[in-house]
């Protein structure tokens, strides 16, 4: 499994300006999916990130790619713990969040409500879609019930690091060289 899909996807987590990313991948067998995983995670960890199947449906496994010690920040914020304690979640203990959200992401057809927070999303902002999914002041890579401006922002800023992720991967940097360390 190519490199690229890891990079057209997670560019902005590398880069350290987000908590993580999700996305789909396709294999042709579980040992396909557990050399890929194993192959990114090589160069991943020893950047401080991860990459780890979050739910599996026969070829097809999601992938959240993150940073651990920046979740374990993210998650203490204390609309963050509250959404999470309100869930079943133990906001001290990151592990053991990824694992709850595992088990929820098993067992519902949809994504729960609260996986923004695993993705660096504002708190108010999935505080805002749990309340009142139809509220939004604007929609980008998530829908927007605080500051719009700041929003607006950071969605441009993700949008140019996987440009410039994607391009420089094109041209032979690798991803060990794109990861950044934090």
């Amino acid at each position: 499994m190519s490199e690229d899909v890891l990079i057209k996807n997670s560019s902005p987590t590398l880069a350290g300006l987000k908590t993580g990313s999700l996305f789909n991948l396709s294999f042709h067998s579980e040992e396909e999916r557990n050399a890929c995983l194993q192959s990114w995670n090589r160069v991943l960890v020893k950047k401080g990130l991860k990459a780890c199947p979050v739910r599996l449906r026969e070829n097809r496994a999601l992938i959240y790619v993150y940073r651990p010690s920046r979740l374990k920040k993210d998650l203490q914020d204390p609309t963050a713990a509250g959404i999470l304690q309100e869930r079943g979640y133990c906001p001290l203990f990151p592990d053991q969040c990824l694992s709850h959200l595992i088990e929820r992401l098993k067992d519902n057809a949809e994504f729960p409500h609260e996986i923004g927070l695993f993705l660096g999303y504002p708190p108010e902002d999935v505080l805002g879609f749990i309340q009142d999914a139809n509220g939004q002041k604007y929609t980008g890579i998530w829908k927007v019930y605080g500051d719009v401006q700041h929003a607006r922002k950071l969605f441009a800023r993700y949008k140019k690091c996987t440009e410039v992720y994607c391009r420089q991967f094109l041209n032979g940097v690798s991803l060990e060289k794109l990861a950044v360390a934090g």
